[in-house]
């Protein structure tokens, strides 16, 4: 029941999980990064403790194929899991166990996976990774949302998108973009959280260089004095 891309940005390295899903609070316990290590999204009937042991697992020097070989041994209930894995070097691989709920699946290439499970439709995932394709070259972060926004287009998770994420990391041990949307009622005409993300990502896009050189240059101007001076000024 959650449609996802996870990637690297050939350019600069940095990693990005972006997804959303029919229950609550997705950002909470599917999405895992760790900066110059890789990327993981553990979904489907998701156990986040795999997310941490990947990443462990990772950090030790496995490949991406040997770690979903190491989890498969590790957990007994491995074919009700979908994972997806990219590490620091763009090297990827993909798990859906075969109790996921279908229509589900995923595609995978240099840098990348798309994929999802319990999904409307089995355009989904192909829609998404034609997204990805063709915003190469476009802000990481952008490309992340316009991936998932159209799997959502192309009708997404069975059940409704009320919750949705993007988190990104560079260099630094913290993330660079940690965007949540935790809920959204699901209507018939209103805005779902891939929309409400949306919103969100607009209003960070201009504030992602100034917190990116915050923390190393503290007597920086405050973040509103910082948006005027280069004519792009705050309004609630």
């Amino acid at each position: 029941m959650t449609f996802t891309v996870v990637a690297r940005n050939e350019k600069d390295g940095k990693l990005g999980i972006a997804l959303c899903t029919n229950p609550i609070t997705v950002g909470n316990r599917c999405p895992f990064i760790r900066a110059n290590v890789g990327a993981v999204s553990t979904q489907a009937n998701t156990d986040p403790s795999l997310g941490p042991l990947a990443i462990e697992l990772l950090s030790m020097g496995h490949s991406p194929k040997k770690v979903i070989h190491e989890l498969a041994e590790t957990d007994a209930d491995f074919e009700y899991r979908q994972i997806g894995i990219v590490d620091r070097h763009g090297r990827v691989a993909v798990h859906t166990g075969k109790e996921n709920v279908t229509p589900c699946g995923a595609i995978s290439g240099p840098n990348y996976i798309v994929m999802g499970n319990y999904l409307s439709n089995n355009d989904v995932v192909p829609k998404m990774n034609q997204a990805w394709l063709d915003s190469a070259g476009k802000l990481f972060e952008d490309r992340l949302f316009l991936t998932l926004k159209a799997g959502r287009d192309a009708g997404g998770d069975a059940g409704g998108h009320r919750s949705a994420s993007i988190l990104t990391y560079d260099t630094e041990p913290f993330p660079s973009t940690d965007l949540r949307i935790d809920f959204v009622p699901k209507t018939d005409t209103g805005p779902d959280a891939i929309d409400q993300l949306g919103v969100l990502l607009e209003r960070w896009r201009p504030l992602m260089p100034y917190y990116k050189e915050k923390p190393h240059i503290p007597t920086m101007a405050n973040w509103q004095d910082w948006l005027k001076a280069r004519g792009t000024p705050f309004q609630d």
